[in-house]
């Protein structure tokens, strides 16, 4: 069973860049089974999809927020992260992350970071 575990500074401040890891128990970052994904949700809104990895390294990101974010995936460490760049505070989210299947099904979830946007 994959264990996903987010790590993050909690609060950052506007135009900031927030950095994100997620590091990957029982499993490998180099499996072709799962796609690895980032999620949010924002206070009293629903879940989000920000973006994600394939095991080639492409990267896929949600329209709204390409200009800004970057995920990348570090087999050496087995960890995967998300930079997303000039924070506002519409950011200020709790932060997922994913393992997405070859059916697009988000399988296994880590439990979550909370990450505030304030000067």
């Amino acid at each position: 069973q994959v264990q996903l575990q987010e790590s993050g500074p909690g609060l950052v401040k506007p135009s900031q860049t927030l950095l994100l890891i997620c590091v990957v128990s029982g499993g490998s970052t180099t499996t072709s089974d799962y796609a690895w994904s980032w999620i949010r949700q924002p206070p009293g809104k629903g879940l989000e999809w920000v973006g994600g990895i394939a095991s080639d390294d492409t990267t896929y990101y949600n329209p709204s927020l390409k200009s800004r974010a970057s995920i990348s995936r570090d087999t050496s460490k087995n960890l995967f992260s998300l930079q997303l760049h000039s924070v506002i505070p519409e950011d200020t989210s709790v932060y997922f992350c994913s393992t997405v299947d070859n059916d697009c099904i988000f399988v296994n979830w880590g439990r979550g970071t909370q990450v505030t946007v304030s000067s």
